[in-house]
């Protein structure tokens, strides 16, 4: 028994077991208290409230992820495009760079919403609820990746890039070849988080009426009062979409990992 709870080095096949049988433990544990909890609570469960808005569920999930796959790309260019700024010898690209990044950092990204939806939205034309929430999710997501991506290249030894430049590697050589690998490897855990706090932040959308996920629950709750039962399908929806970017963002671990 006592082999399941500690890791093994020697022994794959009990590594695997042992991590199977805790997740399930764990699993169950978490199970029962939350059965626990609702048991507990003096309610009487409306299910066909769900079915009934299963068609405005299905669109507001669709839409989550839309617009969060279109997000997840634009920021992480936008992010890289910080970073390297950030990193520039041009004086002035440098301190755009900063200065946006800090902004977008000191500010709640619920008054960044308002804000650019009604402001500068707005002002040049910008009628597309959609394309404002791209914008603004990419934007605020764009700010923290950059920093991230910063920092894992300047923990990058100098060495690397004296190397690099010794052995006649151009700049843009140098960060392909050199650079990029061993920033991946450090980075990549920090990203995956910053990418599923990007979805869940969708959410804050349905304050300019953007019908995503959450909208699809607020409008469930306003017509039934059914609020457990619209919220928890919201749980699970994205569950389900930031899932597999936790999971893909492992392999990817795996397959950058080398030795130093």
């Amino acid at each position: 028994m006592k082999s399941l709870f500690i890791q093994q080095e020697n022994s794959p096949n009990s590594n695997k077991k042992a991590t199977i049988v805790n997740s399930l433990m764990v699993l169950i544990l978490i199970v029962g208290i939350f059965f626990f909890a609702f048991s507990q609570l003096d309610y009487v469960y409306n299910w066909q409230s769900v079915l009934d808005y299963r068609t405005i569920f299905f669109n507001g999930f669709l839409l989550t992820i839309s617009l969060s796959a279109i997000s997840l790309v634009t920021s992480l260019c936008l992010g890289v495009i910080l970073a390297l700024c950030q990193r520039s010898r041009i004086y002035f690209l440098k301190i755009i760079a900063k200065s946006f990044v800090e902004i977008i950092r000191g500010t709640p990204l619920l008054v960044q919403v308002l804000i650019f939806f009604y402001v500068v939205a707005s002002a040049f034309g910008i009628e597309n609820r959609f394309l404002n929430g791209v914008i603004i999710l990419s934007i605020f997501s764009g700010a923290y990746l950059s920093e991230i991506i910063r920092g894992g290249i300047e923990a990058v030894g100098k060495s690397n890039f004296e190397i690099a430049q010794a052995i006649g590697l151009t700049k843009i050589q140098t960060y392909r070849y050199v650079v990029l690998p061993q920033v991946l490897r450090a980075i990549l855990p920090a990203i995956a988080g910053q990418l599923v706090s990007l979805i869940k932040d969708s959410s804050l959308l349905s304050i300019i009426a953007v019908k995503e996920l959450t909208m699809a629950a607020n409008e469930m709750n306003s017509a039934t009062f059914s609020t457990i039962e619209a919220y928890l399908p919201l749980v699970v929806g994205y569950l389900i979409i930031t899932m597999p970017i936790s999971f893909f963002s492992k392999y990817l671990e795996k397959r950058f990992h080398y030795e130093s």
